[in-house]
C-alpha cells in the first residue's frame, strides 16, 4: 500500500483537484484507492458530487477511534472516500497528549486499510497538527506547485516542514513535486518549471497539469475530469500523472 500526502502550505495550488482526479485515475487503472479529506473545509466530498457534507468522517476516526469502515463511502468503482467530518478543525486545537497528538491518524488507520493499493491524504494549506498527522501516516509526499513564485515559496516552506518531521519517521518520505495550473505560453510558468528542474531534478514529475476551463468546471458539478470530459487533454494529463507515479515507484 502506498500512502501519499498531498501537501503545500500555500493554498490555491490544486491539492484537492489533484487528489480528486489522481484518485479516480488510479482507480480506473485497476487499483483500490481511498481518498481521505484532512482539510476542514471538506471540499473533497463535493468534488465527487457529495454536496451535503457528511457529519462524521476522519474526525471521528482520529478523536474516537471509530473504524474507518463506519464513515467511508464508496464513490466510484475501486474508489472510496473518507470525508473530513464536522469536528476536524478541532484537531488543530488539541493541547493534551504532547507528541502523541501527531500520531492520531497513523494509529487510527494502522492495519485498517491494508486492502487498498493507495491512500491519498488531501491536506490543508498549513503546517499545523493535521499536516503533522498526514506526514507521520504517509510514506510519500506529493507537493503540487502552481506556475507562480508564491507557490515556490510554499514549496520551500513545505520542504522545511517535512524535514522537521524526518527524525520521527521510520524512513524518509519519498517526495514528488508536480507542476499544476501550468500555462505553457506564460513566461512565469516557464521560469518556475526551470527552477523546479534545477533544484528538484529527481523529485520533479515530468507530467504537467495545465490550467484549463474544464478542470475548473468539474467541482461545481461533482464530477472528475474522466466523467466530465474523458477525451480532453486534461484527462490525458491526469492519466499520465497516475502512470508516472506507478512507474517511478511500483510498490
Amino acid at each position: 500500500m502506498r500512502r501519499i500526502a498531498l501537501i503545500n502550505q500555500k493554498g490555491g495550488v490544486g491539492k484537492t483537484t489533484i487528489t480528486t482526479n489522481l484518485g479516480h485515475a488510479l482507480a480506473l487503472a485497476g487499483h483500490r484507492v481511498t481518498v481521505i479529506d484532512l482539510d476542514p473545509q471538506g471540499q473533497l466530498a463535493s468534488s465527487y458530487g457529495i454536496f451535503r457534507a457528511p457529519a462524521k468522517g476522519i474526525d471521528e476516526v482520529m478523536f474516537n477511534a471509530l473504524a474507518p469502515a463506519a464513515v467511508k463511502q464508496g464513490i466510484r468503482d475501486m474508489l472510496t472516500l473518507i470525508p473530513a467530518g464536522s469536528r476536524l478543525q478541532e484537531i488543530e486545537y488539541l493541547h493534551d497528549g504532547g507528541a502523541s497528538r501527531a500520531h492520531l491518524l497513523r494509529r487510527a488507520l494502522e492495519g485498517r486499510l491494508d486492502d487498498q493499493a493507495f491512500v491519498l491524504f488531501d491536506c490543508p494549506p498549513s503546517s499545523g497538527l493535521l499536516v503533522a498527522n498526514a506526514l507521520l501516516a504517509a510514506d510519500e509526499a506529493l507537493i503540487p506547485v502552481a506556475g507562480d513564485h508564491m507557490s515556490l515559496n510554499g514549496l520551500a516552506k513545505t520542504m522545511i516542514t517535512i524535514k522537521k518531521f524526518e527524525p520521527y519517521l521510520k524512513q524518509p518520505l519519498r517526495q514528488w513535486v508536480a507542476l499544476n495550473r501550468y500555462f505553457p505560453r506564460r513566461r512565469l510558468s516557464k521560469e518556475v518549471s526551470g527552477k523546479l528542474k534545477q533544484h528538484f531534478p529527481e523529485q520533479l514529475i515530468n507530467t504537467r497539469i495545465r490550467e484549463s476551463a474544464v478542470i475548473a468546471e468539474c467541482p461545481g458539478i461533482g464530477r472528475t475530469i474522466f466523467e466530465y470530459r474523458p477525451g480532453s487533454q486534461s484527462a490525458k494529463e491526469f492519466s499520465a500523472l497516475a502512470s508516472e507515479l506507478l512507474q517511478r515507484y511500483p510498490g
